[in-house]
């Protein structure tokens, strides 16, 4: 029989979450204010990680929660505190990496389900069993792997042990994540949450009797980004990832936004559902997956290591720019009587202007904007300011927590 894989998002919000529940996810990991490694992400207050485990669980969906820092002595007696907390408001897990970090969420939480961040570097059936051994539920890829070696891992550990692998986004040049440039470039540490993504800046080499003189890694008139690797996507090739064993399909992205988590959430979805009702549905659909999926930003596709080592074609040197198909308008958080619909405006439009409604159905509709006003009901011909609370008249019918966007002109 098949294994019918866990689908994992990532959040950075409250209104992310709930984006990813209602698009699709059986999953949604999150990060506190602290103890992850996207600590420059917006992550959640306590508060509002109550709030969204609540949402989640009254849908079925699940909730992780990371605390994957490599920690120092000073994190120790904060970690506990901060897992007491979260013991009383019920993730469905925790995503740990560092064995002391294991240690203090054990002895705090114990009913908690531990699981192993792939910045724990795991890349082999021994380490795989030895977190198993120690009360692990679950094991994190390092994204080194190739899907014939998750195969063997899959072979030589406990069935009951689940295998969680990054499917889609950002590639890190460092080993299972662990980087050291950010830190010795910037003093801010990759490994406790405070990355800056030196990998995406553009870099020169100067030779030592020639200072100033910068001479381009790769011959190019615009520089060169040799660390830029391209994004993650493996919607082509599920059945490949389903064969070798894995357990959870998880998206990279809590620094993403609201239409980012939509996208993955919703083609993702709908390309295993497709594939577990029957394999030929799925290579049928194949042409609207490519097609979605480009509605996230992104810096051009890649397999990663699933399928050997990558060569120089797996990295982007001309550019750190995303592409972009999309502009993100905001969610519906609900209609009135009329039929106009609440948003929190995310990026200028104006009326008149051609919109879309995307719906987690996997419709979307062409709309024109008919109205804005403001919340006291002032009209408005243009949404220029962010976070703005509008309420917005679409020729379309929109319903609350569809997603509205504006296609690009490429």
């Amino acid at each position: 029989m098949k294994r019918h894989p866990e689908l994992l998002l990532p959040a950075s919000s409250l209104e992310v979450l709930k984006t990813a529940v209602t698009f699709g996810a059986d999953a949604v990991y999150i990060g506190g204010e602290a103890y992850g490694l996207r600590a420059k992400a917006k992550n959640f207050s306590m508060e509002d990680m109550a709030e969204g485990i609540r949402y989640a669980h009254e849908r079925g969906v699940k909730v992780y929660v990371t605390a994957n820092i490599l920690a120092h002595n000073e994190d120790i007696d904060g970690a506990a505190e901060y897992f007491r907390e979260l013991k009383e408001i019920g993730p469905d897990a925790l995503i740990i990496s560092d064995p002391g970090m294991f240690l203090v969420a054990k002895e705090v939480c114990p009913e908690i389900e531990i699981h192993i961040s792939t910045q724990a570097n795991n890349v082999n059936y021994m380490t795989f069993r030895f977190w198993h051994d120690q009360g692990a539920a679950r094991v994190v890829t390092g994204r080194e792997l190739s899907l014939a070696e998750i195969r063997e891992i899959r072979g030589r550990i406990p069935e009951d042990l689940e295998i969680e692998t990054f499917v889609h986004g950002a590639m890190c040049i460092s080993y299972s994540g662990r980087c050291l440039l950010s830190n010795f470039l910037t003093g801010r540490d990759a490994n406790r949450g405070a990355c800056t993504h030196p990998c995406r800046w553009k870099y020169a080499v100067v030779e030592e009797t020639r200072p100033g003189e910068y001479m381009p890694v790769y011959e190019n008139e615009r520089g060169t980004y040799i660390f830029n690797s391209k994004d993650l996507c493996m919607i082509g090739h599920l059945p490949d990832l389903i064969d070798a064993g894995i357990d959870s399909l998880k998206i990279e992205g809590r620094m993403k936004t609201a239409l980012y988590v939509a996208v993955a959430a919703r083609t993702y979805r709908k390309a295993l559902d497709d594939y577990m009702q029957d394999p030929a549905l799925y290579q049928e659909n194949m042409p609207w997956y490519l097609e979605q999926i480009a509605g996230c930003t992104y810096r051009q596709f890649t397999t990663g290591f699933f399928y050997g080592k990558p060569d120089d074609t797996a990295q982007i040197y001309d550019s750190n720019t995303y592409i972009k198909e999309y502009t993100y308008l905001g969610i519906v958080q609900e209609v009135d009587q009329d039929g106009r619909c609440r948003i929190e405006q995310r990026n200028k439009f104006s009326v008149g202007e051609k919109i879309e409604i995307m719906k987690p159905d996997g419709r979307d509709v062409q709309t024109v904007v008919q109205g804005i006003w403001d919340e006291d009901g002032a009209p408005q011909e243009s949404a220029p300011h962010p976070k703005q609370s509008l309420w917005v008249k679409l020729s379309g019918q929109p319903e609350q927590m569809d997603l509205l966007r504006r296609r690009e002109e490429s």
